[in-house]
């Protein structure tokens, strides 16, 4: 009884009470968790362009872009974990839950093999394509072989805290974190400046670092007496749960994957102008992660909070749940985007002593920090949609506003001599978010508008969903 109240009494209860204190109690550890990995994340940075030199660092930085495009489809199956479990959560059909718990971890270890596959045989020949600067290629390729080892631990670890978060627990997931960071820092300290193992010591630090968080989710779940425990000896997948979970995953991580993908041929357009230009880049969008990773963590709880309040057939909180949720994130970025700015010298002054590099980044931080409140609009107000079950038309919209027109400024006005600058290849950040922001704005107009319709066949609905 004792186990059950202390796994109780991390969960939070969705379904009653009021809104905010709750959104902010789940949202604070996650939004610590993200800039915490991000910071830990930046100590990578920090530390190869101190002690190994900028084309090190730029051999980093080049592979960000990468690394999302192949990683983001498998993350967005997360989500579909997480909204599948928050629903059933939602609805108490613990039996639903116990199948899409263990479905999602052999999943995630499936998805995280086949990514160290590929990422581990195809890094030299797509980091060719993407223009890699040849002095460069070498480090990049070694730096991404080594670093998608550890996918298996990535996508345990992102599937396993999916599922802490469906229940409301973003606690225990921020001290795993803190713990696989803190022995981050340390390896990173001892591999590259003690054994000179350049970005190889970097990627090697991250891989342990990442096995250790995934132990860790891992032997929580196992212990867990609450309705999300998990058994090792019953892992298996379910076919009706699988597809469930690819149903909602899949466009949420194709969304991921499109905006990853335009981001790989902005890096490669990026790479065109050099290595200043790519370190001053690198340096400022790992300043913007922290920004990303604070508002980020209020569409995670639009998700979480939408999908058990539909599952439990309290729709009238899904308003002012999106609501709640759009306003904090915005006023996150906001402060966020324009201290990153104001502040921006001193904190690319930690990334680099290149005057050169910094001016670089400060051209990025003004075109991309600085109006980051629109990317938090565009990106929260997704969270209401897709917790009301719809992830195609996000992904769709997504595709075409955000993905689609910044690929169509680079094919068109920045092919123009006049407009062929870095100024116009970050410009193209903030127009593109307020397009696809006010088209996911009509998006959920039209969602709730057919949630109307069906409120009065709520009785079936729900049965069917026990079921």
């Amino acid at each position: 009884m004792g186990k059950l109240r202390a796994a109780r009494s991390h969960e939070i209860d969705m379904c009653s009470g009021a809104l905010l204190p709750k959104i902010l109690t789940f949202a604070l550890p996650l939004a610590a968790s993200g800039v915490l990995q991000l910071l830990f994340n930046a100590a990578d940075i920090v530390v190869v362009g101190r002690w190994a030199g900028d084309n090190s660092l730029a051999a980093v930085g080049s592979n960000t872009a990468l690394i999302n495009l192949l990683v983001n489809l498998f993350i967005g199956l997360s989500v579909g974990t997480n909204i599948l479990a928050a629903r059933f959560v939602g609805a108490q059909n613990r039996e639903a839950v116990r199948s899409t718990v263990h479905t999602s971890m052999l999943l995630a270890l499936f998805s995280g093999i086949f990514l160290a596959l590929v990422g581990f045989f195809a890094a030299e020949p797509i980091l060719h394509l993407m223009q890699v600067p040849p002095a460069i290629l070498p480090l990049s390729a070694l730096y991404l072989r080594i670093y998608f080892l550890g996918m298996p631990a990535t996508m345990v670890y992102n599937f396993g805290a999916a599922l802490l978060r469906a229940v409301g627990d973003t606690r225990r997931p921020l001290r795993y974190l803190l713990l696989s960071g803190v022995v981050n820092v340390g390896l990173n300290l001892i591999f590259v400046i003690v054994l000179h193992m350049d970005v190889a010591g970097v990627a090697l630090a991250t891989v342990i670092s990442q096995c250790l968080s995934a132990f860790l989710v891992t032997r929580c779940l196992c212990r867990e007496e609450g309705i999300i425990h998990l058994d090792l000896k019953a892992l298996r997948i379910e076919k009706l749960r699988l597809k469930q979970i690819l149903a909602i995953g899949i466009p949420s991580g194709l969304q991921s994957t499109a905006f990853a993908l335009s981001n790989v041929i902005i890096q490669s357009s990026i790479n065109s102008f050099g290595e200043i230009v790519i370190s001053g880049n690198t340096a400022s969008a790992n300043i913007e992660g922290f920004i990303l990773a604070a508002f980020n963590a209020f569409y995670q709880a639009n998700v979480a909070f939408t999908s058990q309040n539909y599952g439990a057939g309290r729709w009238e909180r899904l308003r002012p749940i999106a609501v709640r949720c759009v306003l904090c994130s915005a006023t996150t970025a906001l402060v966020l985007g324009v201290g990153a700015y104001l502040l921006g010298e001193t904190l690319l002054g930690i990334y680099s002593t290149s005057p050169a590099v910094i001016a670089a980044g400060m051209v990025r931080l003004g075109y991309v920090a600085l109006p980051y409140i629109l990317g938090a609009l565009m990106d929260s107000i997704v969270g209401s949609i897709r917790g009301m079950g719809y992830s195609v038309l996000p992904m769709v919209v997504t595709l075409l506003g955000a993905c689609g027109l910044r690929l169509l400024i680079i094919a068109t006005v920045f092919q123009i001599p006049r407009y062929h600058t870095v100024d116009t290849i970050y410009l193209s950040y903030p127009i593109t978010w307020t397009v696809t922001f006010l088209a996911h704005v009509v998006c959920l107009a039209i969602a709730f508008r057919r949630l109307r319709k069906r409120d009065a066949n709520w009785k079936h609905h729900h049965l069917t969903l026990r079921h």
